[in-house]
């Protein structure tokens, strides 16, 4: 289950995989293995090892989806969108928003979590619509659950299983400032 860190990293230290990918034949015999819950002010802990997540579904909650119209399904190739913006975009969206890069930072920061959404949405043009309110709002609700800021420790990064990079964060910070400022 994410919220778990074995023998010290969040998830194990199995490179890209999460607890529940990870397997006891990973281990040598007779090692120690030490289970610990996720700390975090924003996760707090419910019973011996489960932590409470849900501060991650808020900020879903607060601005962190599109608007659409319904009825027939629109020409795929009806809006261009650029190769590399389509596959940051998609890179992005792979965050499963297990936590981990919120255990592993010092700061206990939620900033990869957060920027992997805004920038999935951020870069494609079905996002467009709510973009300056996403940022804004989902920056705000990060702050109000308790996370701490992003010292760029890159810890998010090196414990995250679906290999989400930074740069997100980069993109988030500069939504925000645009959002801000405008």
């Amino acid at each position: 289950m994410c919220g778990l860190v074995i023998n010290g990293v969040a998830h194990g230290s199995k490179y890209v995989t999460a607890v529940c990918q990870l397997h006891m034949r990973e281990f040598n015999d007779g090692e120690t293995i030490t289970v610990e819950p996720w700390r975090a002010k924003a996760f707090p802990i419910i019973k011996d090892l489960v932590v409470d997540r849900e501060a991650f579904d808020r900020i879903i909650t607060a601005e962190g989806y599109i608007s659409v119209n319904t009825g027939e399904a629109p020409d795929a190739n009806a809006i261009p969108i650029p190769r590399d913006d389509v596959g940051r975009a998609m890179d992005a969206a792979e965050c499963i928003g297990c936590g981990a890069c919120v255990a592993a930072c010092p700061n206990a920061s939620a900033s990869l979590f957060v920027g992997a959404k805004v920038s999935h949405f951020a870069l494609l043009p079905q996002g467009q619509f709510e973009r300056k309110t996403r940022v804004l709002k989902m920056v705000e609700h990060m702050d109000h659950e308790g996370f701490g800021g992003c010292s760029n420790h890159d810890e998010c990064e090196a414990v995250c299983p679906k290999e989400i990079s930074i740069s997100t964060i980069a993109l988030m910070r500069k939504e925000y400032l645009k959002a801000a400022l405008s």
